[in-house]
């Protein structure tokens, strides 16, 4: 008889290996090794192509370390310049995260719109294109597990989750050891209160979780990753002097004091200690002795803060760095995206304008008047604003630099739906204001109110081209684009594409206001920004102008937000005007029109009428006894200027 040996499994050699792979400690978390043997660039996504480099990026190394298990804080915070790798270090943490410490993570992006572009750009080329992680992620939709908005490892162990801070709900119901809070300062409050108050509570159960806030700052007060820098350890980047060897941090106001207006190609900074030149040759090396130290050791624990700006990074150059002041220089809006985008430190701004009382004096004393154009000034603007019993509006003319006058100012009776309002806004369109050449000029762009009333608004607006009329409403956030053509938007009874959207523009009134009230206070009429009044204005334009205020508002949710505030019994036409006109005037191209551009206008729009050359002996009458001038026939734009005159 065959005897049949059976082999049975041991049952204790099992259970003395499921013990021990239960109390192996779990391998080091180093993000720094796990980037240099993962992280490829391709030609596309950054000058330097190959595996990522340390010696490059640096400064990365710190805040990758603050992020390991090894460091004890909860919380890393990176206030940086624009495009120098913030986002590179959130994917290293979290790709890295999910590959060697399984789990749960949140990203969460201001928008939805936001965090899908992200997940199609970014992350998506990443999982598929690095070994490590495209066996974990095979980017195949199973049940849900591979979507856009979610990535779930093919072994169940941990997903990636993608939000919105507009979203509430994809900020409840789910609990994350890690997470990372990306372009921290363009947050705003949701439906449920603060998103960033409701990003922070879903790692609240874990005693050992890790978030990263990453952010451009924006405006103080009220900017989020600037809080978060002063409430953490703020350390900073210092580097060695190559002359005496003493470390000190690069800062921006010491390259501006060394700057040559004439040679920004020599862009250099200056030793605090022994004065030497630290030119941008010098920085490589400097760069490989970086350094961070704590201003707020005591915070270094529970929450870790870092700067960086672009004069450490090998992606910017001194020279441009340079350019870009020089070219934002003068401009409030231009200056703030400087400081935010180079720089990477917060605009500060008063929220406050001058004393209405100084302008009126300055206008008092002004040198042309209330209807007319000074000299220097070419292109004029309108902006109209509607109210419930009557039309606003006010015209700017417009010079190089970016310096705007005053013109004029007006009000039409009636709602913009009744048809005498719109017959006097038709011929605002041929109204013209003299300047001081004797030429006649009219609006070249007109920017209306389309906030309220908006079909009537339409109505009206449609009758005349695109070029010419636009509508446009404000934005009071301090994150949005100076200006920007409005989304298609549909009637919400019928679904069609309203065809108002073609020529509906937002713009960002907040950052307006804070520009205008620093240029009005400047004195200099050469001045880059600077602000002409007219004799002729009353007290209360000038009232109206400077009635808002940038104040903090506390919510119930105990959650502190800036907003544009003004008396009650104060109105502000004349502000929304004068940013309407200005909203105008930057579609028109005032911010970027070339030289030449300049020019071409001057010679058109200043120039003297040419007078009938005479002969000799003709001249010599005209001399000695002047001809009184021929009466002109009346032009139907000056019949229309004296119909408004009447009126």
């Amino acid at each position: 008889m065959t005897s049949v040996i059976v082999e049975t499994a041991n049952s204790r050699r099992i259970s003395y290996d499921v013990l021990a792979e239960i109390l192996q400690p779990p391998p080091e978390v180093d993000y720094l090794a796990w980037a240099e043997d993962n992280i490829v660039f391709s030609e596309r996504e950054s000058p330097f192509p190959g595996h990522y480099n340390r010696n490059l990026f640096p400064y990365f190394d710190e805040v990758l370390r603050a992020l390991s298990p090894d460091d004890p804080c909860r919380t890393a915070s990176v206030r940086a310049s624009a495009q120098i790798g913030k986002t590179v270090v959130a994917n290293i943490f979290t790709c890295g995260s999910i590959e060697m410490d399984p789990g749960d993570f949140l990203y969460v992006h201001p928008t939805e719109n936001n965090a899908q572009r992200w997940s199609k750009m970014k992350l998506a080329p990443m999982l598929r294109n690095t070994t490590a992680l495209s066996k974990l992620f095979p980017m195949k939709n199973r049940d849900g597990l591979d979507s856009v908005l979610y990535k779930e490892r093919v072994d169940g162990r941990g997903a990636i989750q993608i939000s919105g801070a507009n979203s509430p709900a994809s900020l409840s119901q789910v609990t994350m050891k890690r997470q990372v809070q990306d372009d921290l300062s363009k947050w705003e409050v949701n439906a449920g209160g603060d998103p960033e108050t409701q990003a922070d509570s879903r790692s609240r159960a874990h005693e050992f979780a890790k978030i990263l806030k990453i952010s451009t700052p924006l405006v103080m007060p009220g900017c989020r990753i600037t809080r978060n820098f002063e409430d953490g350890s703020q350390e900073y980047p210092y580097v060695p002097c190559p002359h005496c060897d003493h470390f000190q941090v690069l800062e921006w106001e010491n390259m501006l004091a060394n700057l040559d207006e004439d040679r920004p190609e020599n862009a250099c900074f200056s030793c605090v200690e022994c004065g030497g030149l630290i030119e941008e040759h010098q920085r490589s090396e400097m760069m490989q002795r970086l350094e961070f130290r704590a201003h707020n050791p005591k915070a270094k624990r529970q929450h870790r803060s870092f700067y960086i700006w672009s004069a450490y990074s090998v992606l910017q150059s001194w020279e441009r760095i340079a350019r870009e002041w020089l070219n934002a220089k003068g401009d409030p809006a231009s200056e703030q995206t400087f400081l935010n985008d180079t720089v990477g430190k917060a605009y500060v701004t008063s929220g406050e304008a001058p004393p209405w009382e100084t302008l009126r004096d300055r206008g008092a004393n002004s040198d042309y008047q209330k209807g007319h154009i000074p000299a220097g000034f070419f292109i004029v603007t309108i902006g109209i604003d509607c109210q419930d019993d009557r039309v606003e509006w006010q015209a700017i003319a417009w010079g190089r630099d970016l310096r705007r006058a005053v013109v004029d100012c007006g009000r039409i009776p009636g709602h913009i739906s009744d048809k005498a309002c719109q017959d006097r806004l038709d011929a605002m369109l041929l109204q013209t204001w003299p300047n001081s050449y004797r030429r006649k000029l009219c609006a070249d762009k007109i920017a209306i109110d389309g906030n309220a009333w908006t079909e009537d608004v339409w109505e009206w607006a449609r009758r005349h081209p695109a070029a010419k009329v636009i509508m446009v409403r404000g934005s009071n956030t301090d994150s949005a684009p100076l200006t920007q053509r409005v989304k298609k938007e549909r009637n919400h009874k019928t679904g069609k594409l309203l065809k108002y959207a073609k020529r509906f523009y937002n713009f960002n009134a907040s950052v307006l206001k804070m520009a205008l009230y620093r240029n009005v206070a400047k004195l200099d009429p050469l001045e880059r920004g600077y602000v002409a009044f007219p004799t002729g204005l009353d007290d209360d334009y000038y009232q109206q102008l400077t009635a808002e205020r940038r104040v903090p508002k506390k919510r119930k949710d105990g959650f502190t937000e800036y907003k544009w505030e003004k008396e009650k019994t104060q109105a502000n036409e004349m502000l929304d005007t004068m940013n309407q006109a200005e909203a105008a005037a930057i579609l028109y191209g005032i911010r970027d029109l070339p030289e030449a551009i300049w020019d071409r206008l001057e010679a058109e729009r200043e120039a003297a009428p040419q007078e009938a050359q005479l002969d000799f002996e003709e001249g010599l009458f005209a001399v000695a006894a002047p001809a009184p001038p021929k009466k002109q026939p009346t032009k139907p734009a000056e019949k229309t200027n004296r119909w408004l005159n009447r009126n």
